[in-house]
């Protein structure tokens, strides 16, 4: 043991004030966060051992308030009770897999402060009575991760919970929960038709949590600090902070941590301000929503504020749109992606999303525009809730907000062959490659 791991170990740091917390202890030269650093900055996560302190834990993150941060926003001490009652030794998933393009925020948290989340996942596991956490992540976080878990097990800190790293495959899909518990199994990481879901059978058979990374890393803090700690920012009934991964027409794209009701105007101010001037923020990623810019940038970011515009945070993954780009372009673009990245489990992703994407395409043109608008009307309603699992439904809302938001350039293409969007340059990122097969 390191003679900083052992001087963390009597004393306990004081507790960040205000924000940022998840992002309060990065280095400044861009390195990954190493354990002792990780430790003078934040002390030694609680000492968690045998059902009754889970029980504890439970508590405290139940009155902490946390919800899940991959989406969601399910209250996580409800997802630790379900395991914990569960029949049989469970078992963590820890859920990195970030496949959706414009979101960043799991995969900052495993490349440099890494111990935040492992901390999180070994007290989930403690709380719920697993002896095994699986870190589940892409490809590009492999590296930060095994080395974190490689420092662990030297210092001896997690207490006999065992963590493993698992790359799952880059693929969009392969992050929905019962698709990380099928690819554990040997399976193919796609989604699976529930009942019974992870929590009462899931790796192995074994009660399984599947928790993001972020919500872990959330869950380490509050353990550390105390609910009232955690609740010291943010909305009442949405408290703490969260990390959003903001992208398109601003100066500085990246990861910004906020308190949750944070107006988006704010957010966008604190990325250094937009580059030009915007006509509409898709809010939630590419299962999010198309709001209209002088609405959206007056919202909070809160479940309660996007609400009225049919939104929610999701990932909180937003992306800023300026005047001279097509939205009905972008949105075809993607389309067409999240139609080669359907599971291939059922018609309407199979063959109502490749239509979607279709008609997309042709009413970006002129002289088919009308019969295509048409057509994807009638489709959208027939997609919704036939689907296999949400991949079909996630799809067929982002189309169903572009379509309200960019009603000018639909009725532009259809009466001219195009609108006001002069800028070709893609803004919605995709990925440079086709992702690896799902296997």
């Amino acid at each position: 043991m390191s003679q900083a791991t052992a001087e963390t170990r009597r004393t306990r740091p004081g507790a960040p004030a205000g924000v940022p917390r998840l992002l309060a202890g990065l280095r400044s030269d861009g390195r990954p966060v190493s354990l002792d650093e990780h430790l003078r900055r934040y002390g030694p996560a609680p000492g968690l051992r045998g059902r009754h302190d889970g029980r504890k834990l439970i508590d405290l993150v139940g009155a902490a308030g946390i919800r899940g941060r991959g989406g969601a926003g399910f209250p996580t001490a409800r997802k630790l009770e379900a395991v914990a009652a569960g029949r049989g030794r469970a078992i963590v998933v820890a859920n990195g897999a970030e496949g959706e393009p414009p979101s960043g925020k799991d995969k900052v948290l495993l490349a440099y402060v890494p111990h935040l989340v492992l901390d999180g996942a070994v007290l989930a596991a403690r709380a719920v009575g697993a002896g095994e956490a699986v870190i589940a992540i892409g490809r590009a976080s492999r590296d930060a991760v095994a080395h974190a878990i490689g420092e662990r097990r030297r210092a001896g800190v997690d207490g006999g919970v065992k963590l493993r790293p698992i790359v799952i495959p880059d693929r969009f899909v392969a992050g929905e929960e019962s698709a990380l518990v099928r690819f554990l199994n040997g399976g193919p990481a796609l989604p699976a038709s529930t009942p019974p879901r992870p929590f009462e059978r899931g790796v192995g058979g074994a009660p399984t949590l599947v928790q993001n990374v972020e919500t872990l890393a959330n869950v380490s803090l509050a353990a550390r600090f105390g609910p009232d700690w955690f609740r010291s920012v943010g909305a009442p009934d949405e408290p703490g902070s969260a990390l959003v991964t903001l992208s398109g027409a601003v100066r500085d794209a990246g990861v910004y941590e906020v308190p949750l009701g944070t107006p988006l105007r704010d957010l966008v101010a604190q990325a250094g301000g937009p580059t030009a001037e915007l006509s509409a923020l898709l809010v939630g990623g590419y299962f999010g929503t198309w709001i209209p810019a002088a609405e959206a940038l007056a919202a909070p970011l809160s479940t309660a504020g996007l609400a009225p515009f049919g939104a929610s945070p999701g990932a909180r993954a937003i992306v800023a749109l300026p005047v001279d780009a097509c939205g009905l372009r972008e949105t075809a673009r993607v389309a067409r992606w999240l139609a080669a990245e359907s599971a291939g489990q059922c018609g309407p992703c199979v063959y109502g999303l490749a239509a979607i994407a279709g008609d997309l395409e042709q009413m970006t043109g002129r002289d088919t525009a009308d019969e295509a608008h048409r057509r994807l009307e009638r489709r959208l309603p027939l997609i919704e809730r036939r689907g296999a699992c949400h991949h079909p439904d996630g799809a067929a809302a982002f189309v169903a907000s572009a379509l309200r938001v960019f009603a000018r350039e639909v009725d532009l293409h259809a009466r001219h062959g195009r609108c006001s969007g002069r800028n070709e340059r893609p803004v919605l990122r995709l990925p440079a490659r086709r992702p690896e097969a799902v296997r």
